[in-house]
């Protein structure tokens, strides 16, 4: 089987949808020889951040001299993206070599009824991966929630789980409570967690943590502050358990500062536990961390953002960002969300304070019909077109060199938009 014929192979699983449980990974790990418990392991929950967290964590291992996997999801651009090792992504030679590896276990499945999903294999590929190629740290995001996702058979060595707000409510629960107790599933026996949950979520975390005997840091407004920054960099002070940090991050956003006093609380975690890692590393990595697609500047004149925000909390922090570190004279918006998500509060919030909104749909089932966002929009600048592309052709032609052109609402509009751009 070639390239493509894998991914295809992969992708064909998509159709099963998302089934919550850990007895189908458990048993395709259990056939690969438990891959995940060959190395250490940071395991990254939570609503909003998740991506930029393990970017960083990435980023100070690697530069500390440590081999390091992570694996993301979804993908901006490329299917290989998932799959990182000290930054570079995986090989279609090394998937086609993992596919070959893990299709006979998941054959069998099907045979027996016992199908699993499209996540569930990519995440025990990601394991088998990091543990042929012998890495030291594996960086691992959360698909889904936390208590049933595929990633919750690993034993990490922390625990992180970012903030909580609503988002998958017909999976995960209607109520802070009821996401909040799911996301808390990942925490361990005596692992320590890190969070930046509040209120009722952070009251949820901490009971299930005294329930584990986890220790648990928690990050507040108190634990960083923004020094100063714009378009091109920012800088923060954070203050760690063991000391006082000034860090300058190229990624924009006032809430970056949250997800940086997270990581050092992580990095602080592995220090005291006999991990060597330098205040000159630390500084140097958080410089020198990029997250494509969250908050990135891709053009200027006019300026060109793209963000992945794709629930109501992202993109409240959209908006704040827009506010405080950008001047412009018009905001034309482009904008395609998938249908699953909660369409009508992301509109409420983004597009108020947008000059110009061009509805757009990426090339996903999941995509909500431009027409019918449109019906959700009480402003007369609203206009419809069905490709990324078109949409961006068009406010790069009607945009003055001092408007903003942002492009958001899912990063399967992002990703795309970033292919075109």
């Amino acid at each position: 089987m070639n390239y493509k014929g894998c991914i295809d192979w992969l992708y064909s699983f998509e159709r099963f949808g998302i089934k919550l449980g850990l007895e189908r990974i458990k048993y395709i790990c259990g056939e690969l020889g438990n891959p995940q418990s060959n190395y250490r392991i940071i395991h990254v929950g939570g609503t909003n951040g998740k991506g930029s967290v393990c970017k960083f964590l990435e980023s100070v291992l690697v530069n500390s001299g440590y081999k390091v996997g992570t694996y993301t999801s979804p993908h901006l651009q490329r299917f290989s993206e998932r799959f990182i090792i000290n930054k570079k992504e995986i090989s279609e030679s090394e998937i086609k070599k993992l596919v070959e590896t893990i299709k006979p276990i998941i054959e069998k499945m099907v045979k027996e009824n016992n199908i699993p999903t499209f996540f569930e294999i990519i995440t025990a590929i990601a394991f088998q991966y990091f543990k042929e190629k012998n890495v030291d740290f594996a960086i691992i995001e959360v698909g889904l929630g936390g208590r049933y996702d595929a990633t919750n058979i690993i034993n990490p060595m922390i625990t992180i789980i970012t903030n909580i707000s609503l988002e998958h409510e017909k999976i995960l629960g209607d109520t802070i409570e009821k996401i909040s107790y799911e996301k808390a599933g990942i925490i361990k026996d005596d692992i320590p967690i890190i969070t930046a949950a509040t209120g009722k979520a952070l009251d949820v975390i901490k009971k299930v943590a005294s329930g584990k005997n986890s220790t648990t840091t928690v990050i507040d407004s108190n634990s960083w502050i923004k020094k100063k920054g714009g378009i091109d960099y920012q800088e923060f002070q954070v203050y760690g358990t063991l000391k006082e940090y000034i860090l300058k991050t190229t990624i924009l956003g006032k809430y970056q500062g949250e997800n940086i006093a997270i990581t050092i609380a992580a990095i602080e975690t592995l220090q005291m536990n006999g991990v060597y890692i330098t205040d000159e590393s630390i500084i140097e990595s958080f410089l020198n961390t990029v997250n494509p697609g969250r908050m990135e500047i891709v053009g200027f004149k006019p300026i060109i953002l793209l963000d992945g925000a794709h629930n109501a909390a992202g993109m409240i922090s959209l908006k704040n960002s827009l506010e405080e570190d950008f001047h412009y004279e018009k905001l034309i918006l482009i904008i395609g969300i998938l249908s699953d998500k909660n369409v009508k509060a992301i509109l409420d919030i983004i597009t108020p304070g947008s000059d110009i909104i061009i509805l757009t749909k990426p090339q996903t089932s999941r995509a909500s019909d431009p027409f019918l966002l449109k019906e959700m929009i009480c402003k007369k600048q609203v206009i419809v077109k069905d490709k990324i592309k078109v949409a961006i052709e068009y406010a790069k032609k009607i945009a003055k060199d001092k408007d903003i052109i942002c492009i958001t609402g899912s990063l399967y509009t992002v990703g795309e938009a970033r292919d075109y751009l």
